[in-house]
């Protein structure tokens, strides 16, 4: 795993500073401490920090092909690599190293652009092409590596795998964009294409950007891959296909010249994985846990399950103070990221890295074999739906939510409020309501009045409708785990992944991730993915015969933490730093709203620890800005 950086100049004449290139590298020194390289002509500059995994005398980047047509700086691995080198091998080309970098290189050459059909692997790259005069920014189809890019005030576009290699060029543009603020409050994260500031993108997931000298205006990015948007024929044996496929990707994903281990927890997802890869690797396998004592403690399913495979099992117990990492996340992330288990899974990387460079990880299952409690949930509405008229369900159910009072505390058969608003709802705006972390009504009531201005309307549950709206009207299911695979995927779960992972220089790989696997498994029918309640039927089947029961029909824990009571309990720490300088200064939000908000959730009759937790995330965020040259928008209205 590594990190890129770079800068293209559409003018195709200005040199890039070598200092500017080495900045941006030397904020990315984390994802690659094994190595660094430069490559800077007229009108490009790549530069590339290296995590040794694969060839590791022989993969120094930016590597350039044989005839030196090609520049090619690389984040990620291909697991396929060898297949490709095979069949290059047989067309003539010669290769210098073993190095998966090499195979693009001469894919390349050799397919161009299509080259991204032929790849099995998570990646993010820049590749030149001399000749052409083009450099096409290349993200992977589920977006586990990122990419971000901006246009410089010379004209130059600078491109980096996260932000904080941007944010080393003192010139780039840095605006909070209000928009993205609202849609990190909504989901806990920014979804692609934006991020946090206006001035810079993020390449989607399945995307390449292909930029030409000429003219200094950016093209759109183009798609090169699209999940399933249609259910396809029922497979005679699903899950022993499954097995199969699911063994070979875990196979493909065991290729190291470094230590590797896997994550485990009491999940059927990571326990599966494990199982296989103990299954195929020489000698026991290393694996890693996380527990909460008095809580989500996974260490005891865990230890068996390792035990059953004759692991090499690590576990430790964490206690994490939530108020502190609410001061770090940006450090980690580089903006605000609201996805408080992204705290324990920081710890569970920091451990594996003590033993390991490589690990392996669950993490795909529940979006692509519909394991969320949502999922049942949106397709039990969905009944609902289809049997009310859209008149009646917003007159009548959209009146009860209103009057219905909001119990916070209560059983959770009680808290019937959200429900009542998310069926009377849209399918689509349904389903947003049930993945939104802190509804359209709290936040508005938040923010300052020329905050709220700035929004125009803005609606986060617009991208869902948009994206839902993409699917088969008939498939409800598909539709929600589509919307997920643009969202809540890219932009929580593999950023919350690379960006821990990659603090302490961990290379991380899901099998269930496997975008043959992700075409195969989407487009299941509905039964053999949820059935009875359950989700992940297929996947439940398939490894039955690797799993015990208690883990195979075991309740889903995954890193649960109870924020609250750490926030009741350091209320006026709470207080404190939301009516601060940095919240305060910024005129983004309205100091009574928050404080009435600490005071509702101290009293313990409310729970506000979601919004509480994103709020202190993003006072961290603004803390970390004093002294830069990053303002928020409101600033400038």
């Amino acid at each position: 795993m590594c990190g890129l950086a770079g800068i293209y100049y559409l003018d195709g004449g200005t040199r890039p500073e070598a200092a500017a290139l080495r900045a941006m590298t030397d904020a990315l020194r984390h994802r690659g401490p094994d190595g660094e390289g430069f490559h800077i002509e007229p009108g490009l500059g790549l530069g590339h920090r290296r995590l040794a995994i694969v060839d590791l005398a022989g993969g120094a980047q930016p590597m350039s092909s044989p005839d030196g047509r090609f520049v090619i700086s690389f984040n990620g691995e291909i697991y396929n690599h060898a297949a490709l080198r095979q069949e290059l091998e047989a067309m003539g080309h010669h290769f210098r190293t073993r190095s998966d970098t090499e195979a693009i290189l001469h894919g390349w050459a050799a397919w161009g652009t299509a080259c991204l059909d032929r790849l099995n692997g998570m990646f993010a790259f820049a590749i030149w092409d001399r000749e052409a005069r083009q450099l096409v920014l290349a993200r992977d189809r589920l977006g586990e590596k990122p990419l971000h890019y901006a246009q410089m005030p010379d004209g130059g576009v600078a491109f980096a795998s996260e932000l904080c290699g941007l944010l080393a060029l003192p010139d780039l543009p840095r605006r909070i964009d209000p928009q993205a603020l609202d849609d990190f409050l909504a989901l806990g994260y920014v979804p692609d294409p934006d991020t946090i500031y206006a001035g810079i993108r993020s390449l989607p997931a399945g995307h390449m950007l292909v930029l030409r000298q000429g003219p200094a205006v950016l093209p759109p990015p183009r798609r090169y891959w699209r999940p399933p948007t249609a259910l396809r024929a029922h497979p005679a044996d699903a899950a022993a296909e499954l097995a199969a496929r699911l063994e070979e990707s875990v196979r493909l994903r065991l290729m190291s010249d470094v230590p590797l281990g896997s994550f485990l927890s009491g999940g059927v997802d990571s326990s599966a994985v494990t199982a296989l890869a103990a299954r195929a690797v020489t000698g026991p396998l290393r694996t890693f846990t996380i527990g909460f004592p008095g809580g989500a403690d996974e260490r005891p399913a865990a230890a068996g399950m390792a035990a059953r495979l004759g692991a090499m099992h690590l576990a430790e117990a964490s206690s994490p103070n939530y108020l502190d990492a609410a001061r770090t996340q940006a450090a980690v992330f580089g903006a605000p990221f609201g996805d408080h288990s992204s705290v324990p899974t920081l710890a569970v990387c920091t451990l594996a890295r003590r033993h390991v460079t490589v690990a392996l990880s669950g993490d795909g299952g529940d979006e692509v074999f519909a394991g969320y409690r949502r999922y049942r949930f949106h397709q039990m509405a969905e009944a609902v739906r289809r049997t009310l008229p859209a008149g009646a369900r917003r007159r009548v159910l959209g009146g009860l939510a209103r009057i219905y009072p909001k119990l916070d505390t209560a059983p959770r058969w009680l808290r019937a409020k959200h429900t009542l608003t998310e069926i009377s709802l849209d399918s689509a705006l349904g389903y947003y309501r049930t993945v939104c972390r802190v509804h359209q009504e709290q936040r508005r009531a938040l923010f300052s009045p020329s905050m709220r201005a700035m929004l125009q309307g803005h609606d986060p549950g617009q991208r869902f409708a948009t994206l839902m709206a993409d699917c088969d009207p008939e498939a409800s299911l598909l539709q929600a785990q589509y919307a997920d695979l643009h969202t809540y995927l890219p932009g929580d779960i593999l950023t919350k992944v690379d960006r821990t992972s990659m603090a302490v220089s961990l290379e991380v790989r899901p099998p269930l991730l496997d975008h043959t696997l992700v075409e195969w498994g989407m487009g299941l029918p509905d039964a053999l993915k949820l059935q009875r309640g359950q989700g992940k039927q297929v996947l439940r089947q398939a490894v039955a015969p690797l799993l015990p029961d208690s883990i195979l029909n075991g309740p889903k824990q995954g890193f649960a933490a109870a924020i609250g009571g750490q926030f009741r309990a350091g209320a006026e720490t709470v207080r404190a730093r939301l009516l601060g300088a940095p919240m305060m200064d910024s005129g983004l939000f309205d100091p009574a709203a928050i404080a009435e908000m600490v005071d509702r959730h101290a009293s313990g009759r409310h729970d506000h620890s979601q919004a509480l937790w994103q709020l202190l995330v993003l006072e961290g965020f603004l803390a970390g800005l004093a002294g830069t040259r990053a303002q928020p928008a409101v600033a400038e209205a």
